[in-house]
């Protein structure tokens, strides 16, 4: 090979070099910029967690989809596809269910603000006491597990064996068990007489009249 050819071969390679240089360059580039405060680091199907408390269950967590993240104050986990929550009694039996279109949960990572772990639910949150037979609907609702207990400032309907109450804002221990509605308004009770439901009115009240 003459002295042309070695000089072109030389140029061809490191042509190549500098290609894979560039690519590779752009490919880091890329790289920085992503953002990992809205790119998931970790992917669950089917979650099932479970809390316990002197080896006995207090809650069990169930998802179809947990996504956790990382941004730079605090970490996050996002349940996309719903969440289930059950609380259980002293004695191991089922005593509440929280059910939500989508949650949050958010965890800071200052040492000061360790205490403000949080979870959010939001969508149709549903809020079921089995032993008490009462039920809330929201489309918002905040757990603030430090203590231990459930609150929102939305609109909240409350079902229960004592009637139909409705209203803005609501405040409960985290298994339902001594739920406050704030703020309500035109709510009724239910009296069941000889089997036959009536529903009286509270606020205008004109008389028992048959439940349609």
């Amino acid at each position: 090979m003459n002295r042309f050819g070695n000089i072109s071969g030389i140029l061809a390679v490191t042509f190549v070099i500098a290609s894979i240089l560039l690519s590779c360059d752009r490919g880091l580039g890329e790289a920085e910029k992503l953002d990992l405060s809205s790119t998931p680091m970790q992917r669950v199907d089917n979650m099932f967690a479970v809390q316990t408390e002197n080896g006995r269950v207090e809650m069990r967590l169930e998802a179809p989809v947990m996504e956790h993240y990382d941004a730079e104050d605090e970490s996050f986990d996002l349940f996309p596809e719903g969440i289930s929550v059950f609380g259980y009694t002293e004695e191991g039996l089922l005593e509440s269910v929280i059910v939500a279109d989508n949650a949050r949960h958010s965890v800071p990572k200052s040492s000061s603000d360790k205490g403000d772990e949080l979870w959010e639910a939001y969508g149709d949150v549903i809020l079921h006491n089995v032993i008490k037979q009462e039920t809330m609907e929201t489309d918002t609702l905040y757990w603030d597990q430090t203590k231990r207990e459930v609150y929102t400032d939305c609109y909240v309907k409350m079902y229960s064996p004592d009637g139909f109450t409705q209203g803005y804002g609501m405040r409960s221990d985290d298994h339902m068990r001594n739920a406050r509605l704030y703020n309500p308004f035109d709510s009724y009770v239910v009296t069941v007489q000889d089997t036959t439901a009536v529903i009286i009115d509270s606020v205008n009240f004109i008389g028992p009249f048959p439940k349609k």
